[in-house]
């Protein structure tokens, strides 16, 4: 009879196990730890942790702890739909934070459509996206690139401009719609110089040379700057190494924040700028509150906070409150109850989730400064409704996405009234 009993109350304990683990909502973490996007993406996985042990301290969420899993895409973008397959069928999360490049991002997409799964995707992009199992929280092309090049016109009086990226497809679409946006301003095409390099490129003699000769037709010249990785370390080295500094040839990067820096000799770089949503820099209580919390977290006073990291604050807070409406973590619950909601950002303001599945957010442009922060030179006076797809393309200028009800689709063309892209 006492081994009955001890058999009775064996079975309760793994049942009570068992039940214990299925109580906790589990978060999937899906940033590389190797790789040339290291650089970038670690710090990311780390921003995660601390909103996941954050909301745990303060009583998780439903009553539920919330539990952290983390894998490693290694910069290998086929690798990504594997770790995120993995992510929602062996693990079960419930939601997913990752990416950086938009190639990894649509190496995810039909993984995550499939699966039904939801991810926060929390940096800068191309545009010309809009998915039912995706919110963005990074900036669209008219939250960053197309107010960069306004400033390089209007502040700077820039006419020549230098469009240069990584081979891949965020500076590819990126530079297709500033190359019409420049041709529909009255920049000649002659006056438009586009070049791409390879992830991790690190000689740069020949295209800096380009660049410095392009620059010496009368106009002022400024470079536009969709290079992402490491390859930005020897970029501005070259640069610093032929004398090109800010005042001559201008550099407005849209992947280089204050975690880039870090690693840097910031010395080539002061003066050149950077444009996002979010500098460390801003003045605002609230921000201070976050950093002073990262630093806690990290047990380093010396560890920046960039943009994409406040992208990953905001789309985490938004989902968690997204979840405590619906009362549930199932995607097709949670997904609606996103729709307008407003969380805090970092600079002060408010970020607001739109049905289109992009949030409104300040556009800021920073100066480097040679302690590897930014001084902030640039700001909107007020908020940007992030833009699915853009209007400086023919094809794309006919095609708004809306989530919501009556048209609950992400590629719907007003001029034919119909949907050719996911449609639910």
């Amino acid at each position: 009879m006492k081994k009955l009993y001890t058999l009775i109350a064996t079975i309760l304990l793994c049942v009570g196990v068992s039940n214990a683990n299925a109580e906790k909502i589990k978060v999937g973490v899906l940033h590389s730890l190797s790789g040339t996007m290291v650089i970038s993406e670690t710090t990311l996985k780390d921003t995660v942790l601390m909103m996941v042990e954050k909301q745990n301290e303060a009583g998780g969420l439903l009553g539920m702890e919330l539990e952290a899993v983390v894998v490693d895409p290694a910069s290998d973008w086929p690798l990504f739909a594997e770790k995120t397959r993995e992510l929602i069928e062996v693990h079960d999360v419930d939601v997913i934070f990752g990416c950086w490049t938009s190639v990894s991002r649509k190496s995810v997409l039909p993984v995550i459509e499939e699966l039904n799964g939801l991810l926060f995707y929390p940096v800068q992009y191309e545009g010309e996206e809009s998915s039912k199992n995706v919110f963005y929280t990074g900036a669209a092309p008219n939250q960053q690139a197309i107010p960069a090049v306004d400033y390089f016109m209007n502040d700077l009086g820039v006419e020549r401009f230098v469009l240069a990226g990584t081979d891949y497809v965020y500076p590819r679409t990126t530079n297709k719609i500033l190359e019409e946006y420049l041709l529909s301003n009255g920049v000649a095409a002659d006056d438009i110089m586009i070049n791409y390099t390879p992830f991790g490129h690190s000689d740069w003699q020949t295209i800096v040379a380009d660049i410095k000769e392009f620059g010496t037709a009368g106009k002022k010249t400024g470079v536009i700057s969709t290079i992402n990785g490491d390859a930005n370390v020897p970029f501005y080295k070259e640069l610093g190494n032929v004398g090109i500094d800010a005042t001559e040839i201008p550099v407005v990067a849209f992947s280089v924040g204050e975690e880039e820096l870090a690693g840097l000799d910031t010395a080539p770089l002061v003066g050149h700028l950077a444009a996002w949503n979010y500098f460390m820099s801003a003045e605002a209580d609230i921000n201070d509150e976050m950093i002073d919390a990262w630093h806690e977290f990290t047990e380093n006073p010396d560890r920046t906070f960039n943009d994409p990291m406040e992208a990953t604050v905001i789309g985490f807070n938004m989902w968690a409150k997204a979840v405590e409406i619906a009362g549930t973590t199932e995607v097709d619950d949670v997904r609606p109850s996103m729709y307008g909601l407003t969380v805090p950002n970092l600079t002060g303001g408010t970020a607001v989730m739109n049905t289109n599945h992009h949030l409104t957010k300040p556009v800021l442009i920073g100066e480097i400064l040679d302690d590897g922060q930014f001084e902030i030179v640039y700001e909107t006076p007020a908020g940007v409704i992030g833009d699915a797809w853009t209007d400086y393309l023919p094809e794309s200028s006919v095609i708004v996405a809306d989530w919501t009800s009556p048209v609950s689709c992400g590629n719907y063309n007003i001029t034919t009234g119909e949907c050719s892209g996911q449609n639910y």
